[in-house]
């Protein structure tokens, strides 16, 4: 890969990057659309955590002649009739895609709990408990690793229940109510998809059981959220209150499967105490004779998540396998050079590679860097007017993929626990803060090298804008001041060889 690639990025990539929001989510609002496919064969599509959709048994629906579903033609009539003012403005929010809704809700809570647990009075410090989740200091910490295992438990869950859905759907094909009568109109545009059961309420009651165990503290307002968008989908018009029970029933039994896999998947021993971490740090040293020693002040004792390396991955089925090779020796001459590349990015700090360091900073109080990708996601979902269920496979397949690289990420970062520039080179300055974990890989470069393969096998048209955004993400550390330009190259050949394994089995999940 050669240096000067990353350095061309075309005027529309610039325009894009300029317009978007740096640090939080956006908003998206958007018309009503035509979805450009809606997908009948989506119930065969293979899912992540269910063997098939037909796993999860929903009985039959009504009859549609039936004294049951007429009464609740005209129970949902009377409904539709006395809307208030605020169930209009939850319509017009929650929209006919809500996989969008429930992606910018967790990037805003994400954002929210990305605060660093201060030191205590007396100079320790406190982690974060999740039997304790009020702490102080409060659970979670949502840093990177943490994010991006919300956002891939989250999408996979919602991918797999909606997959459920489709199957009943297309399975039972009860019409939408008001295909039944005339006489109610529905609030969003006309998709001609089945309504039994509602992928509206899979994704409501999947949301929030996977948000509510991830931010215990945020029960309450997830609950209200849920009610909110449950009770928008019955006044649209477009489903009964069997439609959504029977879509609740999914979301529910979906959403307990993944949490059965988030209790096992090694997260809750991520975050080591000192005598382990100590011990991290002295193998690496007899390794290779020399450790990362972290610079920021105030210091905290442990790195961030030493053992995230060992967590479970979704498609990557040993993390040695896309372990990078070594980097290079502190008295190599590779070493000599990039030492002399960061000086002078350092002393010749140009305006727009300045505006590159702070656009991809994605720091504290932020949604991190894998929520960044997201939040490029949602944009091309819109543009390309996937369906909920389409919606909800991409946002499923770019999380795993940049979680399997975040896992790759900081088992290299552990286990060659090489220093950053701020330890080796005498009087030298970032601009970028000073991360508690060690340099080699570059976090950025492999999440954003990961979302951006995912997304240019499933937006193909976007390839070469996606692929230049993750070049420029990489080197966005470097002229931070916080990685080696070996860090951000060897770390995006790193991200690309990871979502290899996603895009591998997207390839043959029966969407394409």
């Amino acid at each position: 890969m050669k240096h000067n690639k990353y350095l061309l990025i075309s005027l529309a990539v610039v325009f894009f990057l300029i317009s978007c929001e740096k640090d939080l989510p956006t908003f998206l609002s958007y018309e009503n659309y035509v979805f450009s496919s809606t997908d009948e064969d989506g119930g065969t599509w293979k899912p992540i955590l269910i063997n098939s959709g037909d796993e999860i048994i929903i009985s039959a629906p009504s009859d549609v002649t039936s004294a049951e579903y007429l009464q609740e033609l005209s129970d949902l009539k009377q409904e539709v009739s006395k809307r208030s003012n605020a169930e209009e403005q939850a319509l017009e929010y929650w929209t006919d895609n809500p996989t969008i809704r429930w992606n910018e809700i967790t990037l805003e809570l994400i954002a929210k709990y990305n605060i660093i647990p201060g030191p205590n009075a007396d100079g320790t410090y406190t982690l974060p408990n999740p039997n304790n989740p009020t702490g102080p200091p409060a659970f979670p910490f949502a840093h990177p690793p943490y994010a991006v295992r919300v956002l891939a438990y989250l999408s996979v869950a919602q991918f797999d229940g909606l997959i459920t859905a489709w199957h009943y759907k297309y399975t039972y094909n009860r019409l939408a109510p008001f295909k039944q009568d005339s006489e109610i109109k529905y609030a969003y545009a006309d998709n001609n998809i089945p309504s039994y059961p509602s992928d509206g309420a899979v994704l409501a009651s999947v949301s929030k059981k996977i948000l509510t165990a991830m931010f215990p503290l945020e029960a309450e307002y997830l609950e209200a959220k849920e009610a909110e968008h449950l009770r928008s989908l019955l006044l649209s018009g477009g489903y009964v209150e069997s439609d959504i029970e029977a879509g609740k029933i999914i979301g529910n039994e979906i959403a307990t499967k993944a949490l059965e896999r988030a209790a096992t998947d090694g997260m809750k021993n991520a975050q080591t105490p000192k005598p382990v971490s100590d011990s991290i740090a002295a193998a690496a040293f007899d390794r290779f004779g020399w450790k990362w020693i972290n610079k920021e002040l105030p210091q905290r004792p442990v790195g961030l998540t030493p053992l995230y390396g060992k967590v479970k991955m979704w498609n990557v089925p040993n993390v040695e396998l896309t372990r990078p090779i070594p980097p290079p020796n502190l008295d190599s001459q590779e070493y000599m050079a990039d030492v002399e590349i960061l000086k002078d990015y350092a002393n010749n700090l140009t305006t727009e590679r300045r505006r590159i360091a702070n656009f991809w900073q994605d720091g504290l109080g932020t949604y991190t860097p894998p929520g960044h990708w997201n939040e490029f996601t949602k944009k091309f979902i819109v543009k390309y007017k996937l369906n909920p269920l389409r919606s909800a496979r991409t946002f499923a397949y770019i999380n795993m993929a940049m979680m399997d690289g975040g896992i790759s990420c900081w088992d290299a970062k552990y286990y060659y626990h090489y220093p950053r520039p701020i330890q080796t080179i005498e009087g030298f300055k970032t601009i970028a803060g000073t991360p508690n974990f060690p340099s080699y890989t570059s976090g950025h470069s492999v999440f954003s090298a990961a979302g951006a393969e995912v997304l240019a096998y499933i937006f193909p048209q976007e390839a070469t804008l996606v692929r230049d955004w993750a070049e420029e993400a990489a080197m966005s550390r470097v002229y931070g001041g916080i990685h080696w330009t070996f860090d951000a190259y060897i770390g995006t050949e790193q991200g690309i060889d990871v979502a290899q394994y996603t895009v591998d089995v997207a390839a043959v999940d029966g969407a394409d």
